[in-house]
C-alpha cells in the first residue's frame, strides 16, 4: 500500500510519485525481460528439445549443455534420485528438474519460496511440456524442492487445463 504524507509543497510530492512511478517501470522493465537458463541434457533426447521449445517461447533464453552422465549433475544440484528425470535446467542458482511447465517456473522464480533448490516433474508425464501426444495428457504434480531434501506440492497439473 502506497502512503503519501501530506506536505506544504507539491514539490516533494510530485518527486515521490515520480520514485514510485520509475520504481513501477524498472520492475515491469525486470519482469519481462528474457530470463536466462541453463539447460544439462543428454545429447540424443528429443523430449528434452521440446521442453527447451517450450521454455523459449515463453520468454526464456535457453543455454543447452549436452551431457554424456547426467548423473553427476543432479547430484551437484542436490537433485534426490527419486525427483529426478531427463535433464536438468538452472536459473539464478535454482533447479528445474524434468518437465516442468515454463509458467510455473516463472511463479516460482517471482516468489521464491524460503528454503527451496527449485521444482521438478519427476518422470516423463504424458502432455506436459514437451511430452506432448495429441490429447493424451496425464495428472501430474509439480514438487517444491526443499534444501533439506524434503518435498512438497507446488501445484498439481491437471489432463482438465
Amino acid at each position: 500500500m502506497l502512503s503519501v504524507k501530506k506536505s506544504s509543497s507539491k514539490t516533494p510530492f510530485l518527486f515521490s510519485v515520480c520514485g514510485v512511478l520509475l520504481q513501477c517501470l524498472v520492475w515491469s522493465a525486470s519482469v519481462s525481460a528474457e530470463t536466462e537458463i541453463e539447460v544439462f541434457k543428454n545429447p540424443n533426447c528429443g523430449c528434452c528439445e521440446a521442453w527447451v521449445t517450450h521454455l523459449e517461447r515463453q520468454g526464456f533464453q535457453a543455454t543447452v549443455k549436452d551431457v554424456d552422465n547426467l548423473s553427476v549433475i543432479k547430484h551437484h544440484f542436490g537433485i534426490s534420485p527419486q525427483y529426478q528425470s531427463c535433464h536438468t535446467g538452472v536459473v539464478e542458482g535454482y533447479v528445474f528438474e524434468g518437465h516442468v511447465p515454463a509458467a510455473i517456473m516463472q511463479r516460482f522464480l517471482q516468489e521464491k519460496p524460503e528454503g527451496a533448490i527449485g521444482l521438478s516433474v519427476p518422470g516423463m508425464p504424458v502432455g506436459s511440456p514437451g511430452m506432448e501426444m495429441g490429447d493424451r495428457h496425464d495428472d501430474y504434480d509439480v514438487l517444491l524442492l526443499k534444501q533439506d531434501g524434503s518435498t512438497e506440492v507446488y501445484e498439481h497439473v491437471g489432463s482438465q487445463h
